[in-house]
């Protein structure tokens, strides 16, 4: 079996190898070892892009072909896996990748060619999870800001300790999760061991798993109106895109905190800047953003008690590690004639 390893700068091409290898039980050079190729990809020293219609892929079409050559399996996170490079590897049958979904991948094209497409759900949702709380705790303590004016400007803002600037303790404050899927439950979790009341908005989650984990089930405009801290985490879909705009903002107490590390999609960012301002919102902590990155006249640049990291939360080295161990689970699966365990394109068909 000859397997294309197509990693990148993150999920690096010899995670993926060794796992594979690892899982297949096999050494480089061993009888029976698999021939493992390998295409290295530059993401994230490059963006991801659009490519050959489909999204978020790192590489080219030309590239992907050219390593694809004789192999019967993929693993990869970014390469892109479309109509035209699924038509010139007539050997593939499977296409594993370590995503949450498999953005990177034409699946209409994969099924019609006879090719399984797996994905990695949950491989980021420890990484994803404590940057959200800690995004909570940060915005919420004014951590970031006082630590820059100390060190770029040696300002000592001891006027941060008068009560009316004092931050906020997560014990015994209200915050709502929009969104509890893998990572909002690991959200909720660590924020009833801090003492916080949680409430959940989300209605494919079960409200009776949610009052397990110690939250309460909302209604989302029930729970923007209590909470004194909103951190999302739902998916993007056309019904969640720009699920907090104006009208919802305007909901939430005077001086509440808003988190988004899921997907800027989520936010409707043009009334941010003036409710920033306004102090409607008390602070804003962003990890995504509606355009990456950020264009240079970006109106959130110059508002007040903004935190902005360049889409790092799922980034972590046990992220990749496992990303790659997810994967390669999968290749031992087809290797061995078993199912698939995350099966993207269920109604894929046998070749002629």
């Amino acid at each position: 079996m000859r397997i294309l390893a197509a990693g990148d700068e993150f999920v690096r091409t010899d995670l993926l190898a060794d796992a594979v290898r690892a899982e297949l039980g096999t050494a480089p050079g061993a009888p029976g070892a698999p021939e493992v190729s390998r295409l290295d990809l530059p993401w994230p020293v490059e963006p991801f892009g659009p490519v050959g219609g489909v999204h978020e892929a790192s590489g080219t079409e030309e590239q992907v072909i050219d390593a694809l050559k004789g192999a019967e399996v993929a693993v990869t996170q970014m390469a892109p896996f479309t109509e035209k490079v699924f038509a010139s590897a007539p050997g593939l049958r499977l296409v594993s990748v370590c995503r949450g979904g498999p953005v990177n991948v034409d699946l209409k094209a994969a099924t019609a060619a006879g090719v399984a497409v797996t994905y990695a759900p949950g491989r980021n949702a420890a990484a994803a999870a404590e940057f959200a709380v800690g995004m909570i705790l940060a915005a919420l303590r004014r951590i970031p800001g006082s630590s820059a004016e100390l060190l770029r400007d040696g300002t000592w803002r001891g006027d941060l300790y008068a009560y009316d600037n004092a931050g906020v303790e997560l014990e015994n404050s209200t915050v709502g999760l929009v969104g509890y899927g893998a990572i909002g439950a690991r959200v909720a979790r660590v924020l009833v061991a801090f003492g916080a009341r949680v409430l959940v908005s989300d209605p494919y989650a079960d409200p009776g798993q949610v009052r397990a984990d110690g939250a309460e089930p909302a209604d989302l405009d029930d729970l923007l109106r209590r909470s004194t801290a909103v951190s999302l985490h739902a998916r993007l879909t056309d019904e969640t895109h720009h699920l907090i705009g104006a009208e919802r903002l305007a909901l939430m107490p005077h001086g509440a905190v808003l988190v988004n590390t899921a997907r800027g999609g989520l936010l409707d960012y043009a009334p941010l800047p003036g409710a920033l301002r306004s102090g409607r919102l008390g602070a804003l902590a962003l990890d995504v953003y509606d355009v990456e990155p950020p264009p240079a006249d970006w109106a959130l640049r110059d508002a007040p008690n903004v935190i902005a990291t360049p889409h790092l939360a799922g980034c972590s080295r046990q992220t990749a590690e496992r990303a790659a161990r997810i994967v390669a689970a999968e290749v031992g699966r087809y290797s061995r004639g078993e199912a698939q365990a995350h099966l993207a394109n269920p109604d894929v068909r046998d070749r002629p």
